[in-house]
């Protein structure tokens, strides 16, 4: 059965590479959530004008992996405690946020949000929030990392992200990365 997740923590290159090699994860695409301005684009949503938030949208079986697990695995690797902020990427359009798309979604997130509380043991700041219109990045951005491996901003933040997938969920993973 076949589910949708929009998430967004920060860079959606780094959501996607590391989403793409989660098992039961059929399709990661890169795009915009959250805003006010349709059919945005890279250079107005990085400008922090729109509203959106760079994220990532993963249909996904759930027979083989749960949304609680993809949300474990949300939480694992970007930090859910600053607020607009991942690492170097400032601004609303790097918030980390939950868009659900079910009740059952929404309870899954809300009990997500407080195990993340527990072991950050900081206050979360992630946006919890209704599904709306997903907007999707332009074609350079779709597949970044597997096709830009040796970016420098690669190298030093999706790599990494993609490494704390592979210590802390090897259970997690498939047998390679999916195409997006």
């Amino acid at each position: 059965m076949s589910e949708i997740a929009t998430l967004a923590g920060g860079c959606f290159w780094c959501l996607e590479a590391v989403f793409q090699r989660v098992r039961g994860v059929k399709s990661v695409r890169s795009g915009y959530v959250g805003g006010y301005v349709s059919q945005p684009q890279y250079r107005q949503v990085c400008d922090g004008n729109t509203g959106h938030a760079e994220a990532v949208q993963i249909e996904f079986d759930a027979a083989q992996v749960s949304f609680a697990e993809l949300l474990d695995v949300f939480f694992a690797i970007h930090n859910p405690t600053t607020l607009n902020r991942q690492g170097h990427d400032v601004g609303t359009q790097y918030r980390s946020a939950i868009f659900y798309h079910s009740p059952q979604q929404l309870t899954q997130a809300q009990a997500a949000l407080a195990d993340a509380a527990q072991v950050w043991g900081l206050p979360i700041v992630t946006e919890l929030a209704e599904a709306a219109t997903f907007w999707p990045a332009e074609d350079e951005h779709h597949d970044y990392y597997n096709q830009h491996p040796d970016q420098p901003y690669c190298v030093a933040v999706v790599g990494p992200k993609v490494g704390k997938l592979i210590g802390h969920f090897p259970h997690l993973l498939n047998s390679g990365p999916i195409e997006s």
